[in-house]
């Protein structure tokens, strides 16, 4: 059986902020869903920022957002899915736009995937991971969250993605309960 060529294009973008990047996705989403361009992944860090997906769990944000100011941090609402999360410099984000309907793949088996992914880059570096208990979403060494999925899927697109942490400032996560884990 033969199998249809498919590309990617990988941007490494360094750090970028926030909403620039969500502004990206979204042009680079449109432009997928009208077959102007491939799949693209965007691979990049954000300043320290807290989002918090679309059930728009706030709560679990731990200090005033008055105070964010203070510690160098910003807070932006998304439409993916999952809870308040961090992104910080040492961290891997990487933000797929690909046609599910072109890889055949349903959002649960895409976002196995990218767990399966993240297990194999934690390998490489000697680092024992694992996928979550039951309906937790992510990565994990032993106890510890390594890596968190907040997917969006448009039209068969998706968008947003995910955050691998490799030397991330750990205090940036007192703040929150990150993905709604206490």
């Amino acid at each position: 059986a033969m199998r249809a060529v498919r590309s990617l294009e990988v941007w490494k973008l360094g750090l970028v902020n926030y909403l620039d990047a969500l502004k990206l996705q979204e042009k680079l989403v449109l432009d997928r869903k009208s077959h102007k361009r491939c799949d693209t992944l965007l691979s990049l860090q954000h300043p320290p920022t807290y989002t918090v997906g679309k059930r728009q769990t706030v709560h679990n944000l731990l200090i005033p957002q008055s105070e964010l100011e203070q510690i160098g941090a910003e807070l932006h609402y998304t439409q993916r899915g999952g809870d308040i999360t961090f992104h910080g410099p040492h961290q891997a984000i990487l933000y797929p736009i690909i046609s599910l309907r072109d890889t055949g793949l349903g959002a649960r088996r895409f976002v196995e995937k990218i767990e399966l992914t993240m297990i194999e880059m934690a390998g490489l570096y000697g680092v024992k991971a694992s996928p979550g208990q039951r309906c937790e979403t992510g990565v994990w060494v032993g106890e510890k969250k390594i890596g968190a999925i907040g997917v969006r899927i448009s039209n068969g697109i998706t968008s947003h993605g995910m955050a691998f942490n490799i030397d991330p400032d750990l205090n940036y996560f007192r703040h929150i309960v990150p993905c709604g884990i206490a």
